[in-house]
């Protein structure tokens, strides 16, 4: 009698608790939410998921000078991955990816950390100046600075004129590179000071207090407390930057009028790709490109997540 009684609480606690039935007014509530979130589905949809599957399905074809488009498998794909004018701008933005991201999210951390330090002057409006440059549009920053990069007309060339030293060659092979890293810097830095700014507001100041009452400097409270706090909104700049390197257009594109002798129609993938589809006419071959960019941007994502979930479980 007693083992019955004991498996009859031990099933009565075990078992999952009856879901009460929704209420005419929760379903309402569904309902509304439902319709509000349906426009953004039926956009993505429209607008990623079909552009996306019916590029997926034009990789898988070859136009042909003869016979029209016919079926070739994993044809473009493996002409892909041997492909040296792939290959080289894949490699090149993955050194702008080495070079530029460092610098620019060290410069928006540092921002960040001065800003919630509250011993600048004039927060709001230095934080609002630093931000400003990333709301200028991205084709009007590339012509902007490709304007102060002018070997003839530019600030810089006109200044090394005066003082009677050697212009700066921003725009040679050499330098672009380098040039390109510049403006994406000017672009972004703000952006990402932002999203580490608001993620330093959000930590309780009490662990400042007590930091400073144990008689931490305000540089040791930064390193110990502020920087370990802000981890997964590093983490996030970190993706979004891996994401925006790779996709790196915008920039070349439009400096390549200037600098025609050091970036070529296929300085990125990105670049490649576009012109595969829209100036030789081979959108096949531009459809593999784009993919196979997509799967390098996902591996990568999916390294830095996973890297980072070691961290914390060895920590």
């Amino acid at each position: 009698m007693a083992t019955a009684t004991r498996t009859v609480e031990t099933l009565t606690k075990t078992s999952p608790p009856t879901r009460k039935p929704l209420t005419v007014s929760k379903k309402r509530q569904y309902r509304a939410a439902y319709l509000f979130v349906l426009p953004f589905f039926i956009i993505f949809l429209a607008m990623v998921i079909v552009p996306l599957g019916y590029a997926g399905y034009q990789s898988f074809f070859t136009q042909q000078l003869v016979g029209g488009v016919s079926f070739s498998g994993f044809a473009n794909y493996t002409r892909a991955v041997t492909d040296p004018a792939f290959l080289y701008g894949l490699g090149r933005v993955g050194l702008f990816l080495i070079v530029q991201v460092p610098i620019m999210l060290a410069l928006s951390l540092f921002f960040a950390l001065a800003l919630d330090s509250g011993m600048v002057r004039l927060a709001k409006v230095v934080r609002l100046g630093i931000y400003i440059p990333y709301a200028v549009p991205a084709v009007v920053a590339a012509l902007m600075w490709g304007y102060l990069y002018g070997p003839d007309f530019g600030p810089f060339a006109q200044l090394s004129d005066y003082l009677g030293a050697a212009k700066i060659p921003f725009l040679e092979p050499g330098y672009v590179l380098f040039s390109i890293i510049n403006i994406v810097n000017w672009e972004f830095i703000g952006y990402n000071m932002i999203i580490i700014y608001a993620a330093l507001r959000s930590i309780p100041t009490d662990l400042y207090e007590a930091a400073r009452v144990d008689g931490a400097s305000e540089p040791r409270i930064a390193w110990s407390i502020k920087i370990p706090a802000v981890r997964p909104a590093l983490i996030l700049t970190v993706i979004f930057s891996v994401i925006g390197s790779f996709q790196l257009f915008n920039e070349p594109q439009l400096l390549r009028i200037m600098a025609p002798n050091a970036i070529n129609s296929s300085y990125t993938p990105n670049l490649y790709a576009y012109t595969l589809a829209f100036v030789n006419q081979d959108s096949n071959y531009a459809a593999a490109i784009a993919f196979l960019l997509g799967i390098v941007i996902m591996v990568l994502s999916y390294a830095v997540q996973l890297s980072t979930q070691r961290k914390e479980n060895a920590s």
